[in-house]
């Protein structure tokens, strides 16, 4: 019987100096998957590898010689002490393993639940490792059914379509001002990270226009150039108040580097065209008084938290509708996990029947030698058909009864009845079954 298991560390138990112990690199994860396709113990592994998580899922006869050869794996290529990082990391096998992996593939499991990154990333491991000759049968099934529910959850929830983080938050407020955001000038104060993760939400919604203020005017720059703008002076910030339609200012000044005058100027000089103000510093870079101001919208890092606070009880109740869908894929999975268990008693049950007939046609046929090659031909289909006719039924109750908890005692039974148990012992190793592939050879 096949055991699942899955070994991992995430963002919930280690903090991110033992998580980066743990990320492997390119040519640590191709020796990984090698030393893993070598290992007898290992029939097959996906190694999952991102800033928040690392996680090895394994197949194998026996789950604790594959932890052990996967404990292995860790030590000779990550050179840790295992047994020093053994308490961060959680295992899982068999249904726990199997849902713990659908759930991170939907982003239940997610630093930021609901996020669709880690479907991507999920895609790209599992197509690493099938590269790497570790992928077979059950983790083919087993990745494409968490792909497929983490594509149900994104169209058929709406998980991911509230902002989660500050700065998509910021984005998300200044759609409900202007609608459209192509054709709007965007102007970023300061240069630092905040303001680059807002930038890139405005971008991936469209902004063209963009031009970033810096003291340092080397890193207002290498930002504009990110995002295909240009960069001005620190002190022509005024100027481009009056062209702007947005402004993102998350300096680390002490003081305010927007006040309610220079606003209130530039206002006049716009004749009252609105200006959204995204102020994501701590301190503040903006003046709050400027919200008294006719058509300035301005939003502090506390408003967008509050925004963001808010949409993640939304998110969380959107996750049970998620957690319904996966419930409902993980049932799929694990039919067709149990169905597989019998394969080798259905595989036996036929070759015995097979064998019989044979048997009994070749002696058939040596007294029947008047016959001629058509109607020899006619037997041999009449005794196949017989015999298909006859284990059809058979067969389904087979597949029946492989879901049910007592399947091992019905397995056992008709092992002792049509006396299979040599037959289903000399099946081939699970680990040398070719791979189910889609028609591309991976996951859609």
């Amino acid at each position: 019987m096949t055991e699942i298991l899955v070994v991992g560390i995430n963002h919930k138990t280690a903090p991110v100096a033992l998580r980066e112990k743990l990320s492997f690199t390119d040519s640590q994860l191709a020796r990984s998957l090698a030393y893993c396709k070598e290992c007898s113990d290992v029939g097959e592994a996906v190694i999952l590898t991102t800033c928040n998580r690392t996680e090895i899922y394994a197949a194998g006869r026996e789950n604790n010689s594959c932890l052990e050869k996967v404990m292995s794996m860790l030590a000779e290529i990550k050179e840790i002490d295992t047994a020093a990082i053994r308490p961060s990391l959680y295992q899982f096998t068999q249904q726990e393993a199997v849902e713990h992996l659908f759930k991170v593939t939907a982003g239940l499991d997610s630093m930021i639940l609901g996020e669709t990154q880690i479907l991507g990333q999920v895609k790209e491991a599992y197509t690493k490792a099938n590269d790497a000759g570790c992928v077979n049968t059950v983790f083919h099934a087993l990745f494409r059914q968490a792909v497929t529910s983490a594509k149900r959850v994104q169209t058929e929830t709406a998980i991911n379509q509230n902002a989660a983080s500050v700065s998509y938050a910021a984005v998300e407020l200044a759609k409900k001002i202007f609608r459209r955001l192509d054709d709007r000038t965007v102007l970023v104060i300061g240069a630092g990270k905040m303001s680059e993760l807002a930038l890139r939400h405005l971008y991936d919604q469209g902004v063209k226009r963009v031009v970033v203020v810096n003291r340092t005017k080397s890193r207002a720059d290498k930002l504009a150039a990110c995002f295909g703008g240009f960069s001005e002076d620190y002190e022509n910030r005024q100027e481009w108040l009056v062209k702007a339609d947005i402004v993102i200012s998350s300096t680390g000044a002490p003081h305010f580097v927007l006040k309610k005058e220079e606003i209130a100027s530039a206002m006049r000089s716009r004749r009252g065209k609105p200006i959204f103000l995204i102020d994501i510093a701590v301190p503040r870079d903006i003046d709050p008084q400027v919200n008294s101001l006719e058509n300035v919208y301005l939003y502090d890092i506390d408003d967008l938290q509050a925004v963001v606070s808010a949409n993640m009880k939304e998110r969380e109740q959107e996750a049970k509708k998620a957690q319904v869908i996966l419930n409902e894929e993980i049932t799929a999975f694990q039919v067709w996990f149990k169905t597989q268990e019998v394969v080798p008693l259905i595989a036996a049950l036929r070759r015995k029947a097979e064998g019989i007939r044979q048997d009994e046609l070749t002696h058939s046929l040596q007294k029947l030698s008047a016959l001629s090659e058509k109607e020899k031909k006619y037997v041999d289909n009449l005794t196949r058909a017989i015999v298909n006719r006859i284990l059809r039924e058979p067969v389904l109750r087979i597949k029946e009864f492989a879901v049910e908890d007592n399947s091992q005692i019905y397995a056992a039974s008709l092992c002792h009845l049509f006396d299979l148990n040599e037959d289903v012992n000399s099946q081939p190793d699970w680990q040398e079954q070719p791979a189910v592939k889609d028609a591309e050879g991976g996951l859609s």
